[in-house]
């Protein structure tokens, strides 16, 4: 668990709320990004240990919290990022405004190089691309019918991750748990839950990124953006379906196993 990063927000985010059309300027004052998350314990100690073999210090808690600067979220098709070894992943992504929750899809972008010498670290070096639609989910957040969810994404057009989101615990839980740890947030919220497995074993430094969470209504929540170099590592300027940046040659991988983290 990290300390808390305060009230720092960054420009509004557009959110339109999917069915409605209703638009939403959010301005979260508080940006968690919850980690080992998986809803089956047993691997998720195995994956920490796994971690732990090749450098990457265990979290403090299970599930962790990493309290962030909310400036680091954007809407944009592409983000800039410092280092060589950064990489994306789809995770679902809750939204608390005005007492209100809904739902999105986003990418917990990560300094992979950096995740060795200090996680919450390596979390905060990156933007936190997040999608502009967003499903409401009601007045009961514990309603929601978790394990009838799917999460997906590529890279580079190469699948990078699939399956059910009740592989992750469900947001009510993990709602609970950040609030249990960290203290009830003042003003709006946004809270990232958790990630899948990887399709590939090992990640994937590319450029190219589309996330998607599927809702049981047939609802699709999308994003796609591109990890351009250079900059300082926050969301810039670019409307959606931005392809003025030239894709990295390659794509590298390191070794290292994702787990619902």
């Amino acid at each position: 668990m990290t300390s808390g990063q305060g009230a720092t927000t960054g420009a509004a985010l557009p959110i339109r709320v999917a069915g409605t059309g209703e638009e939403l300027a959010l301005r979260p004052t508080r940006l968690i990004v919850a980690g080992y998350t998986g809803s089956d314990a047993a691997a998720v100690a195995a994956h920490i240990e796994e971690l732990a073999a090749i450098g990457i210090p265990p979290p403090p808690t299970v599930p962790a919290f990493y309290d962030l600067d909310p400036a680091l979220l954007t809407c944009e098709a592409t983000v800039r990022v410092r280092g060589a070894q950064t990489s994306g992943e789809a995770e679902p992504v809750l939204i608390r405004h005005q007492g209100r929750h809904l739902l999105t899809v986003g990418s917990d972008h990560t300094d992979r190089a950096m995740e060795r010498t200090g996680i919450a670290a390596s979390k905060a070096a990156c933007p936190k691309p997040v999608g502009r639609l967003a499903a409401d989910l009601g007045a009961d957040l514990a309603a929601l019918p978790w394990e009838s969810l799917s999460l997906e994404s590529t890279v580079d057009g190469t699948p990078y991750q699939r399956g059910g989101a009740g592989g992750l615990r469900h947001p009510a839980d993990t709602l609970a748990r950040m609030t249990a740890a960290l203290g009830e947030p003042e003003g709006d919220l946004v809270l990232f839950l958790g990630t899948l497995p990887l399709l590939t074993g090992s990640f994937v430094y590319g450029t190219r990124w589309r996330l998607r969470l599927g809702l049981p209504d047939g609802t699709r929540l999308e994003h796609a953006y591109e990890a351009v170099p250079g900059g300082p590592g926050r969301g810039e300027a670019g409307g959606p379906g931005d392809e003025t940046h030239p894709a990295r040659d390659g794509g590298g991988t390191t070794p290292t196993k994702e787990t619902s983290r």
